[in-house]
């Protein structure tokens, strides 16, 4: 058989193929002929034939069939063959493979070698890829080679403990005598490898921190002599001495001083020597600053010396290289809570950071900074910046600076005024991007701001005829106009100069949402409704009759029943429309866990709604915990007028229920004018239109049953509290796909007290393969009947499903 041609000329060859075919046929032919070799026993070519196979699979093709190969020239005599069997076994083999096992006895050997390289070999290979097996039957000759007084095994025995210690953690202690004597050697290599194998063993173990760190000292005798000592060709790197230890070095520093006070006084002084002497012109310098920033903000520091870092990393800022102005943003972000006064001075460096062309430190990191140094001293400033970049910013950016302009705009308004501007800003450049919950925020602080009424609502109506492309601004502006529309008539701005404009060039612009193609079902519905009101505020009255009868016959379903429910108040109701419609009392809103809540503050009890406690999904708007308010009728609840649903509500689901065939199963509330206890409750925007259940026989029996979720309810009485009634439900689901975001919410009259726990899960197993139980408390002191309103809200086969119903009629021994 020929000579196999050598490892160059297959390189060569294979170089000069020009397209991937060809290369793949030269692959495929020198593999044919290598196997032939191989089945042959050829031992005179086995390590040329293994060189050539490591090369192809280098460059992607399989080269399995020579891992036994490899093990072979492992077993050589020849210094040669064992290098590329080696450095075979590194690359064909891991420790999934059985076959690496055959080869423990062999590094075992090769590790008691006589000769120094035949013994790095063994080490490098069993540090890259030994198994736990073989690292615990091994162990014994790493800690022996590490004692050696060879500097060249030493070196490569402390970096093989560390994969020891990474494989086998409780062969730890093992090391532990062996390091006593690494950090006194001279050869930088074995200091090198010595500061990571510390390394390694203090963040694995608590107890090899607290004996590691007596050598803090030592560590910091060792960095002082690489920062003093002169120019070494044998380790400087652009004029600094060996800047990859120093690194290391610093970084174990970092470990040992964490949460230490002794430590972190003993390396304070060498910490800002470094930060001081050290060259910032060169790449190797900033690295080193960058880990002494890190080190220095780790450890229990000097004030002076946290505030050299910030500086430090303010200088980063500077840089002409994005990957430094990125890891400084990113350090910043992190210690602007701890050291706020400090960062605050690269503020104007940090907003220059903004008009980066890079992305990542753009968004991600100049952005987030710039709104964590929002303050009430500075706000007037970083909004006018913030603004300036949500203006100009690309379409991605738009959402996050405008949530984050939304919430800086409420910690710090200097004034309601600027908030109500400020947030109207917003709406104008960037409202398709904001949050859900931004138009009922922005409603709530208009309606609270009672002297700015007349300046916003003339505000939104000039916004109006400039734009109506920004969906959020329209719902606003419409909801205002329809609240303060006479103020708009009346000319009582004193903020700016009145306008003049009449009740028909109102419902002109009005009707005109209504008709337009820009707008959502969801702008119209606040359109109609804005149309109503103005019924008690103009005297257009006819004019706004006709435009609510041609909606009755509306395609749009909530449209059209907005509309029917509207006529019905005119014909049937009309005595009751001024109190209906009048303006919305001040609002409150309340921080919970769950979604926004709006409670009227007209000096009359709100009723209780409980939250669940668990946080609600992300794509769930802040504004439905709205819904439950007051979803009940009855002469002890007061009528509630929560703010229209900022979302496209479900056919039957959030519907104005003004119907009087429609009953809510309770009496009618007695707004003023009084109104026949007979009559139905009007509950103005997001409620259902009608109960789907209104009895539960027994305890038990289902409370909901609907597009295969099924919700059952069981009673028990709470000891030692008889007026405390414990429900719990039993949610299942017989679809074929898992119902997952599931929340169940509740509301009862004011006279009960309900407390709602956690859910087991907000997933409801598909196939009726488990149930979702959650346990209501619910205080009864007046021992009145029971009656809820329930809300359940999930998620099925990607699609958003949320829905509403009633439930009365609970058996007697959960109220008596």
């Amino acid at each position: 058989m020929p000579a196999p041609i050598r490892l160059r000329e297959l390189i060569r060859t294979i170089r000069t193929a020009r397209t991937q075919a060809e290369e793949r046929e030269m692959i495929q032919k020198e593999c044919a002929a290598i196997r032939s070799s191989f089945r042959e026993e050829d031992n005179t070519y086995r390590c040329r034939n293994v060189a050539k196979l490591l090369y192809m699979h280098m460059l992607g093709y399989p080269a399995h069939f020579g891992q036994l190969e490899c093990l072979k020239l492992i077993a050589s005599q020849k210094f040669t063959d064992k290098r590329i069997g080696y450095l075979g076994a590194m690359l064909l083999l891991d420790e999934r493979q059985d076959v690496h096992l055959l080869m423990t006895n062999c590094i075992k050997n090769d590790l008691n070698h006589s000769t120094q390289y035949v013994q790095g070999l063994a080490l490098c290979t069993l540090g890259c890829m030994g198994s736990s097996e073989m690292c615990r039957d091994l162990a014994g000759e790493v800690e022996k080679l590490l004692k050696t007084s060879n500097s060249y095994l030493r070196k490569k025995a402390a970096l093989c403990a560390v994969h020891v210690i990474r494989k086998v953690p409780e062969l730890m202690e093992m090391f532990l005598p062996a390091t006593k004597n690494l950090l006194s050697e001279k050869n930088h290599g074995v200091l090198h490898t010595s500061v990571v194998l510390l390394t390694e063993m203090c963040e694995r173990s608590p107890d090899m921190l607290a004996h590691f760190r007596k050598l803090v000292p030592q560590l910091v005798r060792i960095l002082k002599n690489l920062i003093m000592s002169g120019y070494s060709p044998e380790h400087d790197v652009s004029g600094i001495s060996d800047p990859f230890l120093q690194v290391r070095i610093l970084r174990l520093l970092r470990i040992l001083g964490k949460g230490d006070d002794d430590s972190s006084e003993a390396m304070n002084d060498i910490l800002a020597q470094v930060a001081t002497n050290t060259e910032t012109s060169k790449n190797v310098g900033n690295a080193i600053l960058y880990e002494t920033v890190l080190t220095i903000m780790d450890i229990k520091s000097e004030s002076g010396l946290r505030v050299l870092a910030i500086n430090i990393l303010g200088r980063f800022l500077l840089n002409n290289d994005k990957n430094i102005r990125y890891v400084a943003l990113t350090s910043l972000l992190k210690t602007v809570q701890t050291d706020h006064n400090a960062v605050q001075r690269h503020r104007s460096t940090i907003v220059d950071c903004l008009k980066d062309l890079d992305v990542s430190i753009k968004r991600l990191r100049a952005m987030e900074l710039s709104f964590a140094l929002v303050n009430g001293n500075n706000i007037r400033g970083m909004m006018k910046e913030l603004l300036y970049f949500l203006d100009s910013c690309d379409p991605e950016f738009k959402a996050d600076c405008a949530s984050g302009v939304f919430l800086a705009a409420e910690k710090y308004a200097p004034s309601k005024r600027w908030h109500i501007d400020t947030i109207m800003r917003v709406l104008t450049t960037a409202g398709s991007y904001v949050r859900d919950d931004s138009v009922p925020n922005l409603i709530q602080l208009i309606t609270n701001s009672v002297e700015m009424h007349a300046y916003t609502v003339q505000r939104l109506y000039k916004a109006l005829l400039d734009d109506i492309s920004q969906q959020p601004l329209v719902q606003v502006a419409s909801w205002c106009i329809g609240e303060y529309g006479d103020l708009l008539l009346s000319g009582q701005c004193e903020e700016e100069e009145p306008i003049q404009v009449t009740e028909d060039e109102v419902l002109d612009v009005l009707e005109g949402l209504l008709v337009s193609n820009l707008s959502t079902p969801v702008t119209r519905g606040y359109s109609l409704t804005a149309i109503m009101k103005l019924s008690t505020r103009f005297s257009s009255v006819n004019r706004i009759k006709k435009v609510v009868s041609i909606y009755g016959s509306s395609i749009d379903v909530e449209l059209q029943q907005r509309a029917v429910e509207y006529n019905a108040l005119f014909k049937k109701y009309d005595h009751m429309r001024p109190a209906l419609l009048e303006r919305m009392p001040i609002m409150e809103k309340t921080a919970s866990n769950g979604p926004t809540e709006i409670v009227q503050t007209n000096g009359e009890t709100e009723p209780s709604v409980v939250e669940p406690k668990h946080p609600p999904p992300v794509n769930q708007p802040a504004s439905q915990g709205n819904d439950l308010l007051d979803l009940l009728g009855g002469n002890d609840v007061p009528v509630i007028q929560t703010t229209m649903p900022t979302k496209p509500a479900s056919a039957g689901g959030e519907l104005l229920d003004l119907l009087g065939d429609l009953s809510l199963g309770g009496p009618a509330p007695a707004p003023a004018p009084p109104a026949p206890a007979s009559q139905p409750p009007f509950l103005l925007d997001g409620l259902s239109s009608q109960p789907l259940f209104n009895d539960i026989a027994a305890a038990g029996e289902a409370a909901y049953n609907k597009n295969g979720l099924k919700i059952d309810f069981t009673f028990e009485r709470a000891n030692p509290n008889p007026n405390v009634a414990v429900i719990t439900i039993h949610a299942s689901n017989s679809t074929e796909a898992d119902m997952t975001d599931f929340v169940f919410q509740a509301a009862v009259p004011k006279t009960f007290q309900l407390q709602l726990l956690s859910p087991s899960s907000n997933v409801v197993p598909a196939l009726n393969q488990g149930t979702v139980t959650q346990v209501i408390r619910v205080l009864n002191q007046q021992k009145q009947q029971l009656r809820m309103r329930i809300k359940l809200t999930y998620t099925h086969k990607g699609s958003a499903v949320q829905d509403l119903a009633e439930v009365n009629n609970f058996p007697p021994q959960s109220w008596q």
